[in-house]
C-alpha cells in the first residue's frame, strides 16, 4: 500500500523535484541567490536553476570541501550561495569545511541535501544520509528542516532564504505523497504543524514519516485510540511549546524519523520532555546498524518504520502511562488487626 493511502493523501510527487522548483522560485525572488553544484544538479533538482540563470549557477564539480569554501567566500560578500549535493556528501566529505567556514563564522549558506534517509533504496548506505540530523544540529548557528512533501518543501526553501544565518534543507530522491496544499500549508521554522487532533496518545513525525505517522493515526481510530499528529517539520530548532502541550495533554509520545535515533529528532524531543512534562515515549527511526540495499518499502518494513510499526509503538507508550492513584478514604483502608 502507498504510504498516505489510508490517510486518503494524494498521490506523491518527487520531493528533489520540488526542491528543484524551489530553488528556481528563490532565485527569481532574490537577486543574490546563487547555486553552487557538486555536479549533481541532475540528482538533486538544481539544474531547474541552470536552465533559467546559467550566470548564477556554478558547477563545482566533486569537490564537496572546495565548493563549501567558495559558499564562504559568497556568503562574505553579500551574496546567498546554495550548496546542493547528496546529503552523505555534504555532511561527511565536507563537515570540516562546513564547520571552519560557515558555522563558527555564522555565514548565510544554504545546505539543499538530497537523497536523505533509507529511502535512497537500492543505492545501499553509501549513499544514504543516517547522521545528518546528529552531525547539521550539532553546528551551533545551523536551522535543520525536513519537508514533508512538495509543498512544505517549497516553503521551507523559501524560509530558509530568507532567514539570516546557515541552514540545512534536508531533500529525498524519493516521491512523497502531498500532505499539503498550496492553501493549507503554513511554515514557519521552529512552528510544527498540527495535523491531527488527539488526545490519547502524540505521534511526531518529520519528512517521510509525517505520511507514515497519518496512516498509523487511521489504523489507531479504528480501535477507539485518538492520536494526535504533529509535523515537526524544524529538527532545529524544535517547537518547545508543541512538545510540552503534547506531553502534557496526551501524555504519551512516538517520535518517528528517517534517521540515526541516536542523535536525531526523537531524542532531543526527549529532553524537552524531560524538562518540561515527564510522559511515556517511544522512538521509531534507524538502530545502530546500517541498512542493506532495497526498496524503500522493503527498508522501512525491515527498520520498524511503518504505519503499522509506528502503531504499535503508540499501544505500548499508552499502556506506560502512569496509572491515577485511588483516592484514599476510610472504606478502602481495610480491617484494622
Amino acid at each position: 500500500m502507498q504510504l498516505g493511502a489510508r490517510a486518503g493523501l494524494k498521490p506523491a510527487d518527487q520531493l528533489r523535484k520540488a526542491a528543484g522548483q524551489a530553488m528556481l522560485e528563490v532565485a527569481r525572488r532574490y537577486p543574490n541567490v546563487v547555486i553552487l553544484d557538486g555536479d549533481l544538479g541532475n540528482s538533486t533538482g538544481a539544474h531547474a536553476v541552470k536552465d533559467v540563470f546559467p550566470e548564477r549557477f556554478f558547477n563545482v564539480g566533486i569537490a564537496e570541501a572546495n565548493m563549501v569554501g567558495i559558499a564562504a567566500g559568497l556568503a562574505a560578500s553579500g551574496y546567498i550561495p546554495i550548496v546542493t549535493s547528496l546529503a552523505s556528501f555534504l555532511f561527511n566529505n565536507a563537515y570540516d569545511q562546513i564547520r571552519l567556514s560557515v558555522a563558527l563564522a555564522g555565514l548565510n549558506v544554504k545546505f539543499v541535501g538530497s537523497h536523505a534517509g533509507i529511502s535512497t533504496g537500492r543505492e545501499g548506505p553509501s549513499s544514504m544520509s543516517l547522521e545528518d540530523f546528529a552531525l547539521a544540529g550539532s553546528l551551533a548557528p545551523f536551522v535543520v528542516v525536513a519537508p514533508c512533501d512538495p509543498t512544505s518543501m517549497r516553503q521551507a526553501m523559501h524560509a530558509a532564504v530568507a532567514h539570516v544565518g546557515p541552514v540545512y534543507v534536508r531533500s529525498s530522491r524519493e516521491a512523497f505523497p502531498h500532505v499539503y496544499t498550496p492553501e493549507d500549508c503554513r511554515f514557519a521554522i521552529g512552528v510544527a504543524n498540527k495535523l491531527r487532533e488527539g488526545h490519547d496518545v502524540t505521534l511526531i513525525a518529520c519528512g517521510l514519516l509525517v505520511p507514515v505517522a497519518l496512516d498509523a493515526a487511521v489504523i489507531l481510530a479504528e480501535e477507539g485510540i485518538q492520536a494526535r499528529v504533529l509535523d515537526m517539520h524544524t529538527v532545529k530548532p524544535l517547537d518547545r511549546e508543541a512538545i510540552a502541550a503534547a506531553a502534557r495533554e496526551t501524555g504519551a509520545i512516538v517520535t518517528a524519523e528517517e534517521q540515526f535515533i541516536t542523535g536525531g529528532m526523537g531524542v532531543n524531543i526527549a529532553r524537552i520532555v524531560v524538562e518540561t512534562c515527564p510522559a511515556p515515549m517511544r522512538l521509531i527511526g534507524i538502530r545502530d546498524r546500517y541498512p542493506g540495499s532495497g526498496s524503500p518499502a522493503e527498508l522501512l518494513e525491515a527498520h520498524g518504520m511503518t504505519p503499522d510499526h509506528v502503531a504499535a509503538a503508540a499501544r505500548e507508550a499508552i499502556k506506560a502511562k502512569p496509572q491515577p492513584t485511588r483516592p484514599m478514604s476510610l472504606n478502602n483502608l481495610g480491617a484494622v488487626s
